[in-house]
């Protein structure tokens, strides 16, 4: 089963200063690379002169990508990949604009800056737990559909998506622990007709 995980709903901004060096970090939800790679190329056009933008995202269980942007491999990129991932975060991207100060910070004083920029914005967050779930397809007879759409919606479970064609169909979603719980309580409130069936695995906001 998938592990729960942290993520944002909102942009953050923070900056952090290490001899006289300025690195503001910028945090957003990214469910997807592209909506990663976009948000980094906003914050590289807010900050054209800025010596370095590097970044970091983490989209799902498998997808970590640090780029330091012309700082020294692996001082810049990776730590910022390693302050996301050591706090539990995903579907998140971080792009830490550095502007120098005129003092070298060496290997280990990038490594430090870097990790903790992202760190430090984290602990200003307000982070969403996101628990392991399933879509879960309801398909019901026409004239049962109203009732039914409206006890979903009344409930604590979230309508993704209704289809209408010779029956209609809800995606809904369903925490993973209570999959068997939600198929009971169809099956009662539809007298047995639904047809019930286990999809695609999701996250949904604990």
């Amino acid at each position: 089963m998938s592990a729960p995980f942290l993520t944002l709903t909102a942009s953050i901004e923070h900056e952090t200063e290490a001899r006289r060096s300025r690195f503001i970090c910028a945090l957003a939800p990214a469910r997807t690379v592209e909506e990663a790679q976009s948000f980094i190329g906003e914050r590289r056009r807010l900050h054209p002169a800025a010596s370095h933008n590097c970044t970091a995202y983490v989209i799902g269980e498998r997808v970590q990508k640090g780029d330091d942007d012309g700082e020294p491999g692996g001082t810049a990129g990776t730590p910022m990949v390693q302050a996301l991932v050591g706090r539990g975060f995903s579907d998140v991207v971080a792009v830490v604009t550095r502007y120098f100060g005129g003092t070298l910070l060496g290997a280990g004083g990038l490594v430090r800056a870097y990790g903790s920029a992202v760190t430090e914005t984290l602990d200003r967050a307000e982070p969403v737990r996101m628990v392991p779930a399933r879509l879960v397809g309801v398909a019901v007879a026409h004239d049962q559909a109203g009732r039914v759409e409206n006890d979903l919606r009344a409930s604590r479970y979230a309508v993704r998506d209704v289809t209408y064609a010779s029956d209609v169909a809800f995606q809904v979603a369903v925490a993973e622990e209570e999959v068997a719980a939600f198929t009971d309580w169809v099956a009662t409130l539809t007298a047995g007709r639904a047809r019930v069936s286990a999809g695609e695995a999701i996250h949904v906001p604990e």
